[in-house]
């Protein structure tokens, strides 16, 4: 459904006293999503995954590259042709609870995006309450109970559930999800990756899952791709499970070794290692690996050249010296 095909973006930061600074939030990102597909993108914080994201559903503007959604690149349609495509991929935003109108009741929220549909397809007002009923019920809410509540009366699971139904509204064929679980209580998590896997199984409806836990990753489906961006780029990317089990790149089994061990299935310490500096954008543009600065095994290569993404063992990692790390799927 989606392709995107030498993604960048640069940001200028106004600085005083000093020359503007360039942030080159992404790299040259390529990747494709089919229709009824998912892809997870995970990378700490600060490392332009959800810049992505908001490029992908006009949020941002492209620095340079193209955004291919159906088959139509949306830098070159009209405003108008422009907004009713990218009305196909809707946001689901990280925080449930600025993300919704304090103002407005759940019923004022969603009707006032029904109202349109309704107009587009010559529909009464029977039809918007009934489609409200069946959207807040798929995301497995009572309409009975909830329409009729303002935002600070719901918990932070049903307000996220809330966004999705809002999202729904609209039929999209593409959800983007920044960090949906990560505001609400560990109780409720797995049930909305539950709901996403749903939306995606049943209804056909593309996942973008944009994620810093990569345990989160592998609730999607088996068939799900795992891209991991550092600083702008992707620097692994393949099968969710197999980048799990087999990780290459030293930054990947950096995260992995972030994961909390459960006791009696792998030894503390074993083959896992700490990054002790900061992430940190760099001043200049490296001529380098972009993780050089940080990583436990580089060598003199590493700050001359940058490596590019190659195929290996069934997935890809830019990495001179890869080194495949076993990892116990259970321990993750």
């Amino acid at each position: 459904m989606i392709e995107i095909k030498n993604l960048q973006k640069f940001f200028q930061i106004k600085a005083k006293f000093s020359n503007h600074k360039t942030v080159h939030a992404v790299r040259n990102v390529n990747l494709t999503i089919p229709s009824g597909g998912a892809l997870c993108l995970i990378g700490e914080s600060g490392c332009g995954k959800t810049t992505i994201g908001r490029m992908l559903c006009g949020m941002e503007n492209p620095s340079s590259g193209s955004i291919i959604i159906d088959g139509q690149d949306i830098s070159k349609l009209k405003r108008g042709a422009r907004a009713k495509l990218l009305q196909k991929v809707q946001l689901i935003h990280q925080d449930p609870y600025q993300a919704l109108n304090p103002t407005h009741t759940i019923e004022q929220m969603m009707k006032a995006t029904l109202k349109k549909m309704a107009k587009q397809k010559k529909k009464d007002a029977d039809w918007i309450r009934q489609r409200m009923d069946e959207l807040l019920k798929l995301v497995g809410l009572d309409p009975e109970t909830i329409l009729f509540k303002y935002p600070h009366m719901l918990s932070g699971g049903q307000r996220q559930r809330v966004i999705i139904a809002r999202a729904l509204t609209v039929e999209p064929e593409m959800l983007i999800a920044d960090e949906v679980v990560s505001m609400i209580d560990v109780s409720l998590r797995l049930g909305i990756l539950k709901l996403l896997r749903y939306l995606r199984e049943r209804h056909n409806i593309s996942i973008l899952f944009i994620t810093h836990d990569i345990a989160s990753a592998r609730y999607l489906g088996n068939d799900t791709e795992l891209y991991v961006v550092y600083k702008g780029m992707v620097i692994e990317r393949g099968r969710t499970e197999l980048v799990i089990r087999r990780p290459q790149h030293p930054y990947t089994q950096a995260l992995l070794s972030a994961m909390p061990i459960l006791k009696g299935i792998e030894k503390p310490g074993k083959d896992r290692f700490v990054i002790t500096s900061q992430f940190r954008q760099s001043e200049e543009e490296p001529h380098g690996c972009l993780f050089a600065d940080r990583c436990p095994f580089k060598q003199s290569i590493c700050d001359e050249k940058r490596p590019e993404l190659i195929h290996s063992d069934d997935a890809y990692h830019a990495c001179f010296f890869p080194k495949v790390r076993q990892v116990a799927a259970e321990s993750i």
